[in-house]
C-alpha cells in the first residue's frame, strides 16, 4: 500500500460488497420522498447533478462506473488534454444528488416498487 491514512489503506483492500456500498449517492427530495430512500447505489444511466467542487451544477447521466477507484463519469463532463484530446473527469459518488433512476432492469426497479409499497403500508 502506497497511502499513510488509515481510511484510504481500509478501502484499497475491501471486498466488492464492501465497495459496492460505498458506491452509493443521495437521492432528490422528490425521489427520496417517492422511494422512501435516502441514498441508492448508482448505475450506469442514472441521471445526476454535482453539488460539490469544481464542476457543481452540472447534471448529466452517468456514463460509467469504476468501482475500483469509487468514481463515476458523467456524460459532458470532460478535461482536455495538452494534446487537445479529451477525457473525462472522475467525481466520487459523495458530490453528486441522484434526480432520475434508470429503469430498465427489472430487478432494480421491482426492488424499488416493493420497498416503496412497504414503506407506504407502515
Amino acid at each position: 500500500m502506497t497511502s499513510t491514512k488509515p481510511r484510504v489503506q481500509r478501502l484499497i483492500g475491501s471486498s466488492r460488497e464492501k465497495g459496492a456500498s460505498l458506491m452509493r449517492s443521495p437521492l432528490s427530495k422528490d425521489l427520496s420522498s417517492e422511494y422512501g430512500f435516502g441514498t441508492i447505489s448508482v448505475r450506469k444511466g442514472d441521471t445526476v447533478i454535482v453539488t460539490r467542487g469544481d464542476y457543481e451544477g452540472h447534471e448529466g447521466k452517468i456514463s460509467s462506473v469504476v468501482p475500483s477507484r469509487l468514481k463515476i463519469t458523467i456524460e459532458g463532463i470532460s478535461t482536455k488534454k495538452q494534446d487537445g484530446t479529451t477525457k473525462p473527469v472522475f467525481i466520487s459518488t459523495s458530490k453528486v444528488k441522484v434526480t432520475k433512476l434508470e429503469l430498465s432492469d427489472k430487478r432494480r426497479k421491482n426492488f424499488l416498487e416493493e420497498s416503496s409499497r412497504s414503506k407506504k403500508s407502515k
